[in-house]
């Protein structure tokens, strides 16, 4: 049969105007933000690619959700319809709600890591690793090595390479390893999910150590659509089923509420054991609210709810990964060098292949990410150099992947605004020798992706191949 075209499972019943700034006024927004996307005022933005992180728009389900909002001290109701929600999509027992998903890895690293031990994952996550470390954990990376090939087609490039897990365990000790962060759908990959053979395996051998396992669970569900699309003896069953099972291998979980669940805030940690859930719930009191909240109001525990019932859906998550495979198709359509497989949340540029003739000194993710809102006012946001911050001796961090995420909200942009943003990229793609690396020049102590400035970096010569030479390196 014929492939017939496919829609949006929605209806618009509100809108919210954009408008397209001129060049001029694009130049001096990103003067102004110091060459930083993170620091550009939304009102000077057209399509906002920045984050999938709380930009999603909410039903009207989720909005009349909002209204019976309880927002009672002690024991409101919408955190007990929040547990259901949890328990029946998640299956993890205890609920601790925290404004946002860096709540949720804070309170969990601090009850969890002692100073000394050693937490594996498959690819870092820029929060996540902060807090890791900072309860005085090192982060190891264990993710299979096709994760750092942005070219390969390996299905599930977010897998763990148990050779490396059982290497780390040999090296160090399990007692050691307090637990695997053991992320879905890995995010500074490209958006690559882990097979279910894999988090079967992998949490085997947590366990027979006596390592826990916990999910970064933020973008579960859309593992659990690639798992069904991609591994075999799962096509027929639901998301909703291979979600459960995903999360029954494991311990618990961290939740970003921002990204799958549907909300524009909001986040929980979730576990099964008792007495890790009790000690949660005390640090819960002090850094965040009363167990019964933690750190949201009782009509966004609602709306996160009826958001989780939502994600699972299957005509939604087809809709999901669809426009992002949309615009992936388009831009590979047109000869533009992005990480493959498409994934889940958006498209990522290989910015170093893009801008080849940039040294990773000059931070070309962070120099395309600026050129991209240049042309067309389309914000994205680098995921390389600037993002994996120094080591120990203050060196600049250069990670195998230098990227430039395009991530696509959940129910916002339709597929014209996606056409939009294949005709820029392709625009900067004509252009790019022309583009010039950035300079920083002020950096924060700690995450300085969010905060860091730039400026343009000045070309001092021509060498013999016809290239721009830059005259000065990242102080």
């Amino acid at each position: 049969m014929q492939n017939r075209s496919w829609a949006e499972p929605w209806r618009i019943k509100m809108v919210e105007p954009i408008k397209m700034t001129s060049f001029s006024d694009r130049e001096k927004a990103l003067e102004k933000a110091g060459f930083n996307t993170f620091l550009i005022e939304a009102e000077d933005v057209y399509i906002d690619l920045l984050t999938d992180s709380g930009t999603t728009a909410m039903s009207d389900r989720q909005w009349a959700g909002m209204m019976v909002g309880d927002e009672a001290y002690a024991g409101s109701r919408n955190y007990y319809n929040l547990e259901r929600a949890v328990f029946e999509h998640y299956g993890f027992t205890h609920l601790i709600p925290t404004h946002q998903g860096r709540g949720a890895e804070h309170i969990l690293s601090q009850i969890m890591i002692k100073d000394g031990d050693y937490v594996p994952g498959n690819m870092y996550f820029t929060t996540t690793k902060f807090h890791q470390q900072h309860a005085g954990g090192t982060f190891v990376d264990v993710i299979v090595d096709e994760a750092h090939q942005p070219s390969s087609e390996f299905p599930f490039k977010g897998n763990v390479d148990i050779e490396k897990m059982q290497a780390l365990i040999d090296k160090v000790g399990a007692d050691k390893i307090p637990y695997l962060s053991l992320e879905t759908n890995v995010n500074m990959a490209g958006g690559q999910p882990c097979s279910m053979e894999n988090i079967r395996t992998v949490c085997e051998l947590c366990h027979a150590h006596g390592i826990k396992v916990f999910l970064d669970a933020t973008r579960a569900v859309e593992n659990a659509w690639f798992i069904k699309q991609r591994e075999a003896g799962f096509e027929t069953k639901t998301v909703k089923e291979i979600l459960l099972e995903i999360c029954s291998h494991t311990d618990g979980c961290t939740m970003s509420g921002k990204k799958d669940c549907l909300v524009n805030i909001g986040g929980f940690l979730a576990v099964n054991d008792d007495e890790l859930a009790e000690e949660a719930r005390n640090m819960l009191v002090v850094y965040e609210g009363l167990h019964t909240y933690g750190g949201m109001a009782g009509r966004d525990m609602e709306a996160m709810a009826i958001g989780i019932g939502e994600s699972v859906q299957e005509e939604h998550m087809a809709s999901r990964v669809g426009q992002v495979e949309y615009l992936g198709k388009k831009l590979i359509d047109a000869g533009i060098p992005i990480v493959r497989p498409i994934g889940s949340h958006g498209i990522f540029l290989n910015a170093q292949e893009f801008l080849s003739h940039l040294p990773r000194e000059l931070f070309p993710a962070q120099a395309l990410a600026a050129e991209i809102y240049l042309d067309s006012g389309v914000r994205t946001m680098e995921r390389g150099a600037v993002s994996a911050g120094r080591d120990a001796d203050g060196n600049n961090i250069y990670p195998k992947l230098e990227l430039v995420r395009l991530t696509i909200p959940r129910r916002v942009y339709t597929q014209a605004h996606m056409d939009v943003v294949t005709e820029s990229i392709i625009s900067v793609w004509e252009k790019r020798s022309e583009i010039t690396g950035l300079e920083m020049v002020y950096e924060p102590k700690r995450l300085r992706f969010f905060q860091s400035r730039f400026k343009v970096s000045q070309p001092s010569a021509v060498d013999e191949d016809g290239c721009k030479c830059c005259s000065s390196t990242v102080s």
